[in-house]
């Protein structure tokens, strides 16, 4: 039957999704829904536009922590303390006092001292200090602080390294917290495109293999588009509102991409079903709706809900990828359960137009290998399971030896700017290292007795081990012991009231070791009566892991119960929930495993093109919510299958494997095209972006080729009657309230 028979079409019973009177409009009016999503797609195309332009960098740090105060008062009392802008100067073959050199360092610095919103901290022209000396003699500094919030410093960074540029064989490389965050600005923006290229062309090959015909498979690449444009069209939004960081939108493309043809999968392979047992479109699209949205609805939820977790921590970061997340799956849900029934109405019969030469369209009906895979596992459950969980722990062995951080520029590749000035710093200028603390305090005056307790308090921190050097208004320090008086330079440490304490360390700051310095610093005893805060990036990493650990327990437990909540309603049951939960568990401890043993041990870094470093404190939450969720997609996939099944009345054994047989089918087809999804994040310059994607992709794979056709039916099968067993309250609860995939409660 083709769309020239819609006027005809009779009105079907209520659905479940959306209710009857959604259903009648798609069937008569299917032109005005596309017409409506092709104009929602303008409009969010509109507003997306440079839509990553208004996105930020950054989003680690927790407001109000003593590291961020720490930070703010130093801005205030002492701006030139904390330079955020480092320049390097140097001529390849070249020494740091060469006339052209020396000329072009002078020059450099009168324009920084000029230029509005920056202050000049320190110029190894202006005042030839040591410490702004390479030890090779070949490169000399010039440390700027740059004022303004995140937007301006990052525009006045950018302009000043369009205009500052010098002849003659001098280089002039910026590097710093605000050109790192330039560079990895510029990088997502690049990145973004060339993960799309690569991408969409072999999505669209995947999606031609899986549906078997041309038209089909243009079908969930559309609704892909519609979902990406309109959820960087509620970032756009959004970041009028709060702020949203720019890595949301490689989590927005790449699961807006899968889901789209996650659920178009599903729902254009029932409706083929549904088609060839009905006699017309009406019947078929209803039958399809009552089943497929239906759990496409579930299974958004739980992807939605996972993912939402991400609100309770504090750094918008993560806020960030729970607003994308809660977008994509929701702009997705729409296009999947509105937008391809109305094409498939327009469609008709054309849905199975241009098949791929020599491809077999499935019916859908035989038991296939997947089903023969379940009825074994069945048979013998403990054989089978054994191998795949002895084979996901020892994935997960790697674990064990997990070292956290924070991302810093060794996460871009090393030819980006700010990373090469960074690696020369820590080679060449080791005592301004960025691992150095600063420990501030409002009120500390400058009498006798108060410049007695604070060389006695910069002795006593000088004497920690892995401290190089405490600088103060009262002197410096090293092992304990005074070296030098501070003298007229100290006045620098001392204004107003408030001082501060430069305290030079070795320890890289994103580290154990820089994070446990951190710590002794804060516990040695302060004098009686004073007050101070302890800030620098070792510091900010121990704030900002002291947050995500105060809130893990809490995100955990949410997702975990609003997991077990929705199985609970779909199934009945209180035992099929508790196993989703434990082998959604077990394939994210192989997983995270997998990734340490990539990226903090460092194998595969040279095909990968990154630098072995601790894995970040921040990343491994947001991509357990992501892959919790999409587990929990597929674990709703599977259930939904054989809780029909079962409750038509089939046997467990043979609900088991008709559903896992149909279910199979999508999943392993969706995840394969999911993982392209995921993967293409690999084609990324910034390491934690390619944790993303790796991580994402072996989960999916690792859920829908071992976990979903092997454990759960070798689970189902040990359990046996007592799968669906649920207590008498909750049995009556879910009589009144529970759903199926049938529709039939």
């Amino acid at each position: 039957m083709t769309n020239r028979t819609n006027k005809t079409i009779p009105r079907p019973a209520a659905t479940s999704v959306g209710g009857s009177r959604l259903l009648r409009l798609i069937l008569h009016q299917p032109r005005a829904v596309v017409a409506a999503a092709v104009l929602f797609t303008v409009i969010a195309g509109v507003l997306a536009v440079g839509a990553v332009e208004h996105l930020k960098v950054g989003g680690y740090d927790v407001g109000h922590s003593e590291s961020i105060r720490g930070r703010e008062l130093l801005a205030e009392k002492f701006p030139n303390s904390n330079p955020n802008l480092v320049v390097l100067v140097d001529k390849p073959g070249g020494r740091v006092d060469d006339p052209d050199v020396s000329a072009a360092g002078k020059s450099l610095t009168r324009r920084f001292a000029l230029a509005a919103g920056v202050i000049l901290v320190g110029s190894y022209w202006d005042t030839p200090a040591a410490e702004l000396r390479a030890e090779d003699g070949r490169a000399g500094l010039i440390l700027l602080r740059v004022l303004g919030n995140d937007d301006q410093m990052a525009k006045r960074v950018e302009q000043l390294h369009d205009s500052l540029g010098v002849t003659g064989g001098v280089r002039v490389r910026f590097g710093g917290l605000l050109q790192a965050n330039n560079d990895m600005d510029a990088q997502a923006k690049a990145d973004l495109a060339t993960s799309e290229t690569v991408v969409i062309p072999l999505t669209l090959g995947l999606l031609l293999l899986v549906f078997g015909t041309v038209v089909a498979a243009g079908v969930p690449l559309l609704i892909g588009i519609f979902a990406i444009v309109g959820t960087l069209a509620v970032l756009r939004v959004l970041s009028m509102l709060t702020d949203v960081s720019v890595f949301s939108v490689n989590l927005a493309t790449a699961l807006g991409l899968g889901l789209a043809v996650d659920y178009s999968l599903l729902f254009v392979s029932r409706y083929r079903d549904e088609r060839r047992r009905r006699p017309d479109i009406a019947a078929a699209l209803a039958a399809t709706m009552r089943s497929a949205g239906r759990t496409i609805l579930f299974s958004a939820a739980t992807v939605a809900v996972a993912l939402s977790c991400l609100l309770v921590f504090d750094q918008y970061l993560l806020r960030s990828f729970a607003y994308a997340g809660v977008a994509v799956v929701c702009v997705t849900v729409l296009g999947a359960t509105v937008v391809v029934p109305a094409l498939l109405v327009l469609l008709g019969d054309r849905i199975e137009k241009w098949p791929l030469p020599g491809r077999r369209i499935r019916t859908g009906h035989a038991v296939g290998r997947w089903g023969r895979l379940a009825a074994v596992v069945m048979r013998y459950p403990v054989s089978t399971a054994m191998p795949v969980i002895m084979f996901l722990l020892v994935l997960g062995a790697p674990l064990l030896h997990v070292r956290f951080g924070l991302a810093d520029e060794r996460v871009l590749p090393a030819q980006a700017e700010s990373r090469q000035v960074a690696d020369q710093l820590r080679e060449q200028f080791p005592a301004t290292s960025d691992g150095s603390l600063s420990v501030v305090a409002r009120r500390w005056e400058s009498s006798r007795e108060a410049n007695d307790d604070l060389a006695d308090y910069a002795q006593r921190l000088s004497g920690l081990p892995g401290v190089r050097r405490v600088d103060s208004a009262a002197g410096s320090y090293a092992h304990g012991a005074p070296i030098a008086p501070m003298g007229a330079a100290g006045t620098r440490f001392q204004y107003a009231g408030a001082t501060w304490l430069s305290v030079l360390t070795d320890a890289e700051p994103y580290s154990a070791r820089g994070a446990d310095l951190a710590r002794a610093v804060r516990a040695v005893p302060v004098p009686a009566g004073r007050k101070v805060l302890v800030t620098g990036q070792s510091a900010q990493l121990v704030d900002v892991t002291a947050a995500v650990a105060d809130r893990v327990p809490l995100a955990f437990a949410l997702i975990a119960l609003s997991s077990l909540f929705l199985l609970f309603l779909l199934t009945g049951s209180i035992v099929l929930p508790l196993q989703a939960l434990v082998l959604n568990l077990l394939t994210l401890v192989s997983m995270f495993g997998a990734m340490v043993w990539v990226f903090q041990d460092g194998h595969l870094q040279t095909l990968l093109g990154f630098t072995p470093s601790t894995q970040s404190v921040v990343f491994p939450i947001l991509v357990f919510c992501i892959t919790f969720g999409l587990s929990m997609d597929y674990e709703v996939f599977v259930l939904a299958r054989i809780t029909e099944q079962h409750n038509a009345g089939m046997a467990l054994g043979a609900a088991v494997i008709q559903g896992v047989s149909h279910s199979a089918r999508v999943i392993s087809a969706a995840a394969a095209v999911l993982c392209v999804s995921f993967l293409g994040l690999l084609t990324s310059k910034v390491s934690f972006i390619q944790f993303m994607g790796l991580g994402a992709g072996l989960a999916v794979l690792l859920d829908a080729y071992l976990v979903r056709p092997v454990l759960v039916p070798a689970f189902i099968g040990l359990t046996g009657r007592w799968t669906w067993w649920a207590p008498a309250p909750l049995r009556a609860l879910h009589r009144r309230y529970g759903l199926s995939e049938s529709g039939r409660p």
